[in-house]
């Protein structure tokens, strides 16, 4: 054989042994990919999810633009906290009742597809009423006590709900300031809510919880279509079943007002700094 023939051979045996590198490479990198889907989707439904506030009824805990982690594990497992709801898991498997004050993520009644997120007042056997924006819960008065007021700076992702509650700030900055009480369950959970005045729902009939279900309400009282009202897409969600629950919000990772831009400076003044790593 000559030597341009060995040396034929050998640039032939080359680019196949790097052909054969390609492509395992590309088989290794396929492998990777599969295992890194089946651990998000073990993470998603097991463990924790991400979950972003859309509107502004958990004021002043939550406001638009808050991106948090949901535990998955606090309340059990079902059909819900699997991606598109998967019918995999018969009934709910290890099922563990919230405690009044939980902030929940739930699907939401009727059509129970729409991912809500409210906190739980009421449990089984409780009977839950309001007179005069006053929460009464099995027929004595939850304290509320009037503390500072809330203020939000006025954005894309936040406009104030009536100019009575629209103001500057001392740099002349427009915000919305509301007002705001603390509430104490119970159980010895606080949490604040905001009260903006005489409001419909501010006075309804007594409820008793029934077995297996929950009365939620949003902290924006007077601006949240919650447990007070009866289940219709779109509206409100009535008593909702436990078995729709999702799980437990955890911690708030992120918020962004809704400002930022191609403009790279908004990258870093849209994020509301103050509100990441708050638990809940």
């Amino acid at each position: 054989m000559s030597e341009h023939d060995k040396m034929a051979n050998e640039t032939q045996g080359t680019g196949t042994k790097n052909k054969a590198d390609a492509a395992s490479e590309w088989a290794d990198f396929g492998k990777f990919l599969v295992k890194l889907v089946i651990f998000m989707i073990i993470l998603r439904s097991f463990i924790v999810s991400p979950f972003n506030i859309p509107s502004e009824s958990m004021q002043p805990r939550l406001v638009n633009g808050d991106y948090l982690l949901v535990a998955k594990w606090p309340y059990g497992y079902s059909k819900y906290s699997l991606p598109f709801s998967i019918p995999l898991i018969p009934g709910r498997i290890f099922e563990s009742e919230p405690e009044a004050g939980d902030v929940v993520v739930f699907k939401a009644p009727p059509t129970n597809s729409d991912d809500y997120i409210k906190r739980v007042i009421g449990l089984p056997g409780d009977t839950v009423q309001m007179q005069e924006g006053q929460l009464i819960l099995n027929g004595t008065p939850v304290p509320k006590e009037r503390v500072g007021d809330f203020i939000i700076a006025v954005s894309p992702n936040t406009a104030c709900r009536d100019i009575r509650f629209a103001d500057r700030n001392e740099e002349g900055e427009a915000i919305c300031r509301y007002p705001q009480y603390r509430e104490t369950l119970p159980n010895g959970k606080s949490y604040n809510v905001l009260d903006l005045g005489s409001n419909p729902a501010d006075n309804t009939p007594p409820v008793i919880v029934p077995e297996g279900h929950m009365f939620l309400m949003g902290d924006n009282r007077d601006n949240s279509l919650d447990s007070r009202f009866p289940a219709t897409p779109g509206g409100g969600i009535g008593i909702v079943p436990q078995a729709n629950l999702v799980g437990r919000a955890q911690v708030s990772v992120f918020s962004v007002d809704g400002s930022a831009s191609l403009n790279p400076i908004t990258w870093f003044t849209a994020p509301r700094w103050e509100r990441i790593g708050e638990g809940f």
